[in-house]
């Protein structure tokens, strides 16, 4: 885009996975212990499994995607991959986010560019967080202005405080920043529903082109209740259409006149899925690379790189916790794939 141009798009509404980076598994071709390469095999199955699945768009190499671990030729790569392999299956609709984690402007756009020539679409750039105690709201601004000024895709911030220092960034600023253009919305990592409710259901923000998604599935039927557009969620890496249920029941029930049946079922949705995020809160993308593994067979286990490698500490005794609440979640997945609502 560059500069002050026109107003951009953001995203089609609806639910997006943060993407894990599969590495290939032990024993494979050209393996190293220390830094595995991609499983771009791996990467496709579980692509395609989402949007199969009802999932609306991927987010590539954010937190979930070990994106600090990626080099830059790697990302390029997988993000070329990625979007060869949904618009060979029929899913050029699906749009590719590309996520950033660096604290200089410069490289920053650079990233974006080189996501742009591989093939994403939007990009969902991290809080710069490594001064976050001395980091003024002023400077925030301008820093995420200096990069959507630069960038030729349209930008999302990415607000996530567990990865950036605790780096805050205000509802007052995100006002700000919602007035730009090219920034069409932010993925909101944490659970300080009152900011989000700030931000979400501000009569000082454009809704229609600034759109506010939880990062947090845990989160998602009361973030729609307050003006959010949908998630961007680890839990759905696992179980998509139990996710995407969630937010077309909210949808169609806000469309025709919400019943007290729908509002059970929602509640109940949302139960299910707090159950699981439980091991996404937990163990964030090293339990998410577990329970793909473990309930669908996609990717290995153990596969990553250094000093995530190895998968949990305690493997079969610390599943055990988690295994009766995944498998009723799989079966539910199933039912709704045989319902053939979704996807």
């Amino acid at each position: 885009m560059g500069s002050r141009g026109a107003q951009s798009s953001p995203p089609p509404q609806g639910i997006y996975v943060p993407v894990p980076t599969f590495f290939a598994k032990e024993g494979s071709a050209n393996y190293d212990p220390i830094s595995p390469p991609l499983d771009l095999d791996a990467q496709t199955e579980h692509s395609l499994f989402l949007v199969r699945g009802g999932i609306k768009g991927l987010v590539i190499l954010g937190s979930t995607g070990e994106a600090i671990f990626v080099r830059n030729q790697e990302r390029h790569e997988l993000i070329k991959s990625q979007r060869k392999a949904l618009d060979d299956a029929g899913y050029k609709d699906r749009p590719i986010i590309a996520g950033t984690a660096s604290q200089n402007i410069e490289d920053t756009v650079e990233l974006i560019k080189d996501s742009q020539a591989a093939g994403a679409e939007y990009a969902m750039v991290l809080g710069p967080g490594y001064f976050a105690p001395a980091t003024s709201q002023v400077g925030l601004q301008k820093w995420f202005e200096a990069v959507a000024d630069r960038s030729p895709i349209p930008v999302l911030i990415y607000h996530y405080p567990g990865v950036t220092n605790n780096l805050y960034i205000a509802p007052s600023t995100f006002e700000k920043l919602a007035q730009h253009p090219n920034i069409v919305g932010t993925k909101l990592s944490h659970g300080i529903i009152d900011d989000q409710t700030l931000i979400a259901a501000s009569p000082r923000i454009d809704h229609d082109h600034f759109y506010v998604f939880t990062g947090l599935g845990q989160n998602l039927l009361p973030v729609l209740t307050i003006g959010g557009v949908a998630a961007i969620d680890g839990l759905a890496g696992c179980f998509p259409r139990l996710v995407v249920r969630l937010f077309r029941t909210y949808m169609d029930s806000s469309a025709k006149g919400t019943s007290k049946k729908d509002i059970d079922e929602m509640r109940d949705l949302q139960f299910r899925i707090c159950e699981g995020e439980k091991l996404v809160a937990a163990w964030g993308v090293v339990g998410m690379k577990e329970a793909i593994a473990r309930v669908w067979g996609i990717g290995s286990r153990t596969g990553g790189r250094l000093p995530l490698a190895g998968g949990f500490q305690d493997g079969e005794k610390e599943w055990a916790k988690w295994e009766t609440v995944f498998a009723g979640l799989k079966e539910l997945e199933e039912k709704f794939k045989a319902e053939g609502k979704e996807g």
